[in-house]
């Protein structure tokens, strides 16, 4: 089990670290461990991650809670 940096581990998935800080900011990526401001990758769990997003098919659909829902404002006057 190794631990690593946001470059690193950016390398490891082959994503931009711009991209895997988006992710991270979303709560849609990897574990992390957050040690003050430093944030290290366990490549155990960038391997599950992985795993959770491989695919049979282009229109195989991500396990709904992976995905974002969104939410729908109701008007007050529909409410009545």
């Amino acid at each position: 089990m190794s631990r690593l940096t946001v470059k690193e581990a950016a390398d490891y998935v082959r994503l931009a670290m711009s991209t895997l800080n988006a992710l991270r900011t979303a709560g849609r990526g990897p574990r992390f461990i957050k040690l003050g401001r430093k944030i290290l990758y366990d490549s155990k769990d960038l391997d599950i991650w992985l795993e959770r997003h491989k695919r049979r098919s282009t229109s195989d659909q991500p396990e709904l809670r992976h995905r974002r829902r969104r939410r729908t404002t109701i008007n007050r006057e529909e409410q009545q």
